[in-house]
């Protein structure tokens, strides 16, 4: 399987599923998750109300709404900090995994991810990308046998850069 890395606005993207780097409520915010908000519309915050939010590193699936995308997979990445930069790595990674699991648990074949956890939860870029592709890569190792487009949706060029880099190296 091969990652498609893009430069793109995640709520055109018609694939199966769409990932929100959402925050803990799941009700919405800024960056990537208010953007998503508002392009579903208000039956994704009806929706996201009953689900109680959702803990970092975890994921939770909703419908899409008026987004091309059938479903939209919320998940909490970390806050970042030094000081506990191997703890931080760990729920990223999670955070990618477990996106991938429901994405199979719901006969999902395509996905696209943000740069989870890289704006206002300040992780640094490359380190987030590095975790990411390891991430992805584990879990098609462990599902060699389940179909699934993956692309990576980068809001900006400096982004797009760094993930095609990071690809293109054997070292994540």
């Amino acid at each position: 399987m091969a990652i498609d890395i893009r430069l793109a606005d995640i709520t055109t993207l018609e694939v199966d599923a769409i990932v929100n780097a959402a925050n803990e409520t799941l009700l919405g915010g800024g960056g990537v998750d208010g953007a998503i908000h508002r392009a579903a519309g208000p039956g994704l915050l009806l929706e996201c109300e009953k689900l109680g939010g959702c803990k970092t590193g975890f994921a939770k699936i909703t419908k899409g709404y008026n987004l091309p995308a059938k479903y939209v997979i919320h998940t909490v990445g970390p806050v970042y900090s030094r000081n506990s930069n191997a703890w931080c790595e760990r729920l990223l990674a999670s955070c990618y995994y477990r996106s991938l699991e429901l994405a199979k648990e719901n006969d999902i074949h395509s996905i696209a991810f943000p740069s989870i956890s890289t704006g206002i939860y300040g992780y640094p870029k490359e380190r987030a990308a590095r975790v990411a592709l390891k991430a992805i890569k584990m879990w098609e190792h462990d599902n060699k046998k389940y179909p699934i487009r993956i692309i990576i949706c980068c809001y900006d060029a400096v982004t797009e850069n760094i993930y095609k880099k990071c690809l293109t190296c054997d070292k994540y």
